[in-house]
């Protein structure tokens, strides 16, 4: 084997400090704040990352690549995330590892039922947990070799990512809206007050599940969502 060889498969090998070096991480996930958080937690961890923001666009992807390990949100804008965690865990050959994710604890038990190997509450800040909710799952031969010293660090997503989820619902809002897009409104924008930790747009959201769930008028949460969309995107409130 030439120096230059073996210089080039040993960079991509798992490091004590990259001990996701190598692997291919498919996030499945229709929030760009939550998946810019996911994106910084790869590329501090050395992992590559795609994303697809529907099931559609998830089985294109897997149609072409085997990613090393799946990160699945559980609401999805067209099904649920427990259908694609599914599919890829009655599939041969298996993806190595395979993750729920959502901002409702709620959704592990789904997540787990249909065969996900773990399940990531958000917001998932810490580059620690990351990392070993991944290594913990993957098969032995796989992880890094020796001691490796759990990081503290954690990240913070881009606040335009979140104005870029925001201005997505504000679109949905200016269309004509039925019970499965209401459902779906209050799903999403409660998983982004969790990654935000904004405790303001957690109550609307959950005024327009409570709504839906009880059968209950849903115009006044509707234009309380409305306010704060409106607020946050025209800057007179803080992102």
């Amino acid at each position: 084997m030439s120096d230059d060889f073996a210089t080039l498969v040993n960079a991509r090998k798992p490091t004590a400090e990259r001990p996701l070096l190598g692997l291919t991480v498919l996030v499945v996930e229709d929030s760009r704040f939550a998946c810019e958080a996911m994106r910084l937690l790869c590329l501090r961890s050395g992992a590559r990352i795609r994303r697809a923001d529907c099931l559609a666009s998830a089985h294109r992807h897997l149609s072409v690549y085997r990613p090393s390990t799946v990160v699945v949100d559980m609401g999805l804008p067209d099904g649920s995330g427990a259908e694609l965690i599914h599919d890829l865990a009655s599939s041969a050959p298996r993806v190595p590892v395979l993750l729920g994710i959502s901002g409702d604890a709620g959704e592990e038990q789904k997540a787990m039922t249909a065969g996900a190997d773990g399940f990531l509450l958000k917001p998932i800040t810490s580059l620690a947990a990351f990392q070993q909710a991944i290594l913990d799952r993957m098969p032995v031969a796989e992880r890094p070799v020796g001691p490796r010293k759990l990081s503290s660090a954690s990240i913070s997503p881009d606040p335009i990512a979140l104005r870029d989820d925001l201005s997505h619902v504000a679109e949905i809002l200016s269309t004509p809206l039925d019970t499965q897009t209401l459902g779906y409104i209050a799903q999403f924008l409660s998983s982004l007050a969790q990654c935000a930790s904004d405790t303001t747009l957690e109550r609307a959201a959950a005024h327009l599940k409570e709504g839906l769930g009880n059968d209950l008028p849903v115009q006044a949460a509707l234009g309380e969502i409305n306010d704060y969309v409106e607020t946050r995107l025209t800057g007179t409130g803080p992102l």
